[in-house]
């Protein structure tokens, strides 16, 4: 006697299923890519505030009465003094030309103007220096220099970081409601064209629990195929720009993006976060396939003991 060999209870793939994994491939995507986009943005933000928060700079006006190239070194040796402080550096007269290029083009005389000269000091950030008392010093000594630590830039960094997270972060959940929503319904719509399957089944005596077993497993598969196709599709786009980015850098395009949006790249914790992503997509479609499941049959039930349940359909 040879054995027929069993075929599954759902169909392998039909026209639902394919609709529902395409949905979920697209939702998986957008919200992989969302995600990507603010821990992209948390990233930046933090790399801007500790680049500001590493220096500071101390500004001489030009006066007549001043030696400016012995105020600079007074300036840096004074800040110096200060515990905190890690290193000095003048700003010399070709590096303030070039900073002075895009608002009075190529060629400038810096002696000719009253250009204010800067010295970048940099500080240690986890024991910064007393800047009220290094203000006050430097006023003394020198009453053409002014000290900026950036706290105002610093704070309104922070703010802006804070702010643009904030707002990525409701992106996100938006993205998230839809694509529950959709996945929901895509998922119902699904099971609607299998429902004679399950009525075949709870009438030969099936279990709900066996039932809903079989349609959770089916579905499970279909969140996992599209789930890790918009899951990979966003890891690919992201790598894709850090890969084109480091492959066009000097070029104004790209430096302009790189001084806006910082690197694109997400880091290991964000593809760990798609990755999660894509886990919470297949089973909230799972879970939502066996609830489904187990409410068509407690309405098949329903239905048996009532048949005026039926929508007016005659009983069998």
């Amino acid at each position: 006697m040879q054995v027929r060999p069993t075929a599954p209870i759902l169909p392998p793939s039909n026209i639902q299923g394919n609709a529902l994994m395409v949905v979920i491939a697209i939702m998986a995507f957008l919200a992989c890519l969302t995600l990507g986009a603010v821990s992209m943005i948390r990233a930046t933000a933090a790399s801007w505030q500790s680049q500001i928060s590493r220096e500071v700079t101390i500004q001489i006006k030009p006066d007549d009465n001043v030696n400016m190239d012995q105020a600079l070194t007074r300036a840096k040796d004074l800040a110096l003094s200060f515990v905190g402080t890690k290193s000095g550096q003048i700003v010399d007269e070709a590096a303030t030309a070039r900073l002075l290029e895009p608002w009075l083009g190529t060629g400038l005389d810096i002696k000719d103007l009253p250009v204010p000269r800067l010295v970048i000091i940099t500080i240690d950030e986890s024991h910064p220096p007393d800047f009220a008392a290094m203000r006050d010093l430097l006023s003394t000594q020198i009453p053409q220099a002014t000290l900026d630590d950036h706290r105002n830039w610093v704070d309104k960094l922070v703010s802006m970081a804070r702010t643009t997270v904030l707002i990525g972060f409701g992106v996100l959940i938006l993205v998230f409601t839809a694509m529950i929503l959709t996945v929901i319904f895509a998922t119902r719509g699904a099971l609607s064209g299998n429902r004679h399957i399950i009525e075949v089944l709870h009438f030969v005596g099936a279990e709900s629990q066996f039932v809903a077993r079989e349609f959770q497993k089916h579905f499970l598969k279909i969140s996992l195929k599209g789930a890790g196709a918009g899951g990979f599709m966003a890891a690919a786009f992201f790598a894709f720009a850090s890969f084109l980015q480091d492959n066009t850098l000097a070029t104004p395009q790209t430096d302009q993006a790189t001084a806006l949006f910082g690197r694109f790249e997400i880091g290991l914790s964000g593809y760990m976060g798609i990755f999660a992503t894509m886990i919470v997509i297949a089973l909230l479609t799972t879970l939502t396939a066996r609830l489904t499941v187990i409410s068509a049959i407690y309405d098949i039930d329903q239905i048996r003991s009532d048949p005026s349940r039926s929508s007016g359909l005659p009983p069998d």
